[in-house]
């Protein structure tokens, strides 16, 4: 009655139970991923290039695909799911996602610090005169 299934991503070996119903071959897996990445990818290279679209919501177009390329590798061809075999590579990502974050946030804090206390271009240039 409480038959637990665990979390797979497409193309892991299946349990003796998931034998029985018939599963997708690995090649097949990987070939719907490959499909996927492609439209995403003409997607994206589409709505760069249209003129379709209201322009100041092509960024956030493009982030959105961007992402969902990202959840395409990572279920299709890294095989990271959420279930319990699995707990280590999701940590592992999430700590990825985080030192990126920190470096791409941190830099922009100090760049912005930095050009909050430069010396404007006029007083560089009459400094310089005297």
């Amino acid at each position: 009655m409480t038959d637990t299934r665990y979390d797979r991503a497409p193309g892991d070996r299946p349990a003796l139970a998931d034998m029985e119903g018939g599963t997708s071959s690995g090649v097949t897996v990987y070939t719907i991923g490959l499909v996927l990445a492609v439209v995403l990818t003409a997607t994206s290279f589409w709505v760069a290039n249209t003129s379709l679209l209201w322009p100041p919501g092509v960024p956030l177009g493009l982030a959105v695909l961007a992402v969902a390329q990202m959840g395409i590798h990572l279920v299709f061809f890294l095989h990271i799911t959420t279930g319990p075999d699995n707990t280590n590579n999701v940590l592992a990502l999430a700590f990825g996602i985080l030192i990126v974050f920190l470096v791409v946030v941190g830099s922009l804090w100090i760049m912005t610090n930095l050009n909050d206390h430069m010396m404007p271009a006029e007083l560089m240039n009459l400094h310089m005169q005297h």
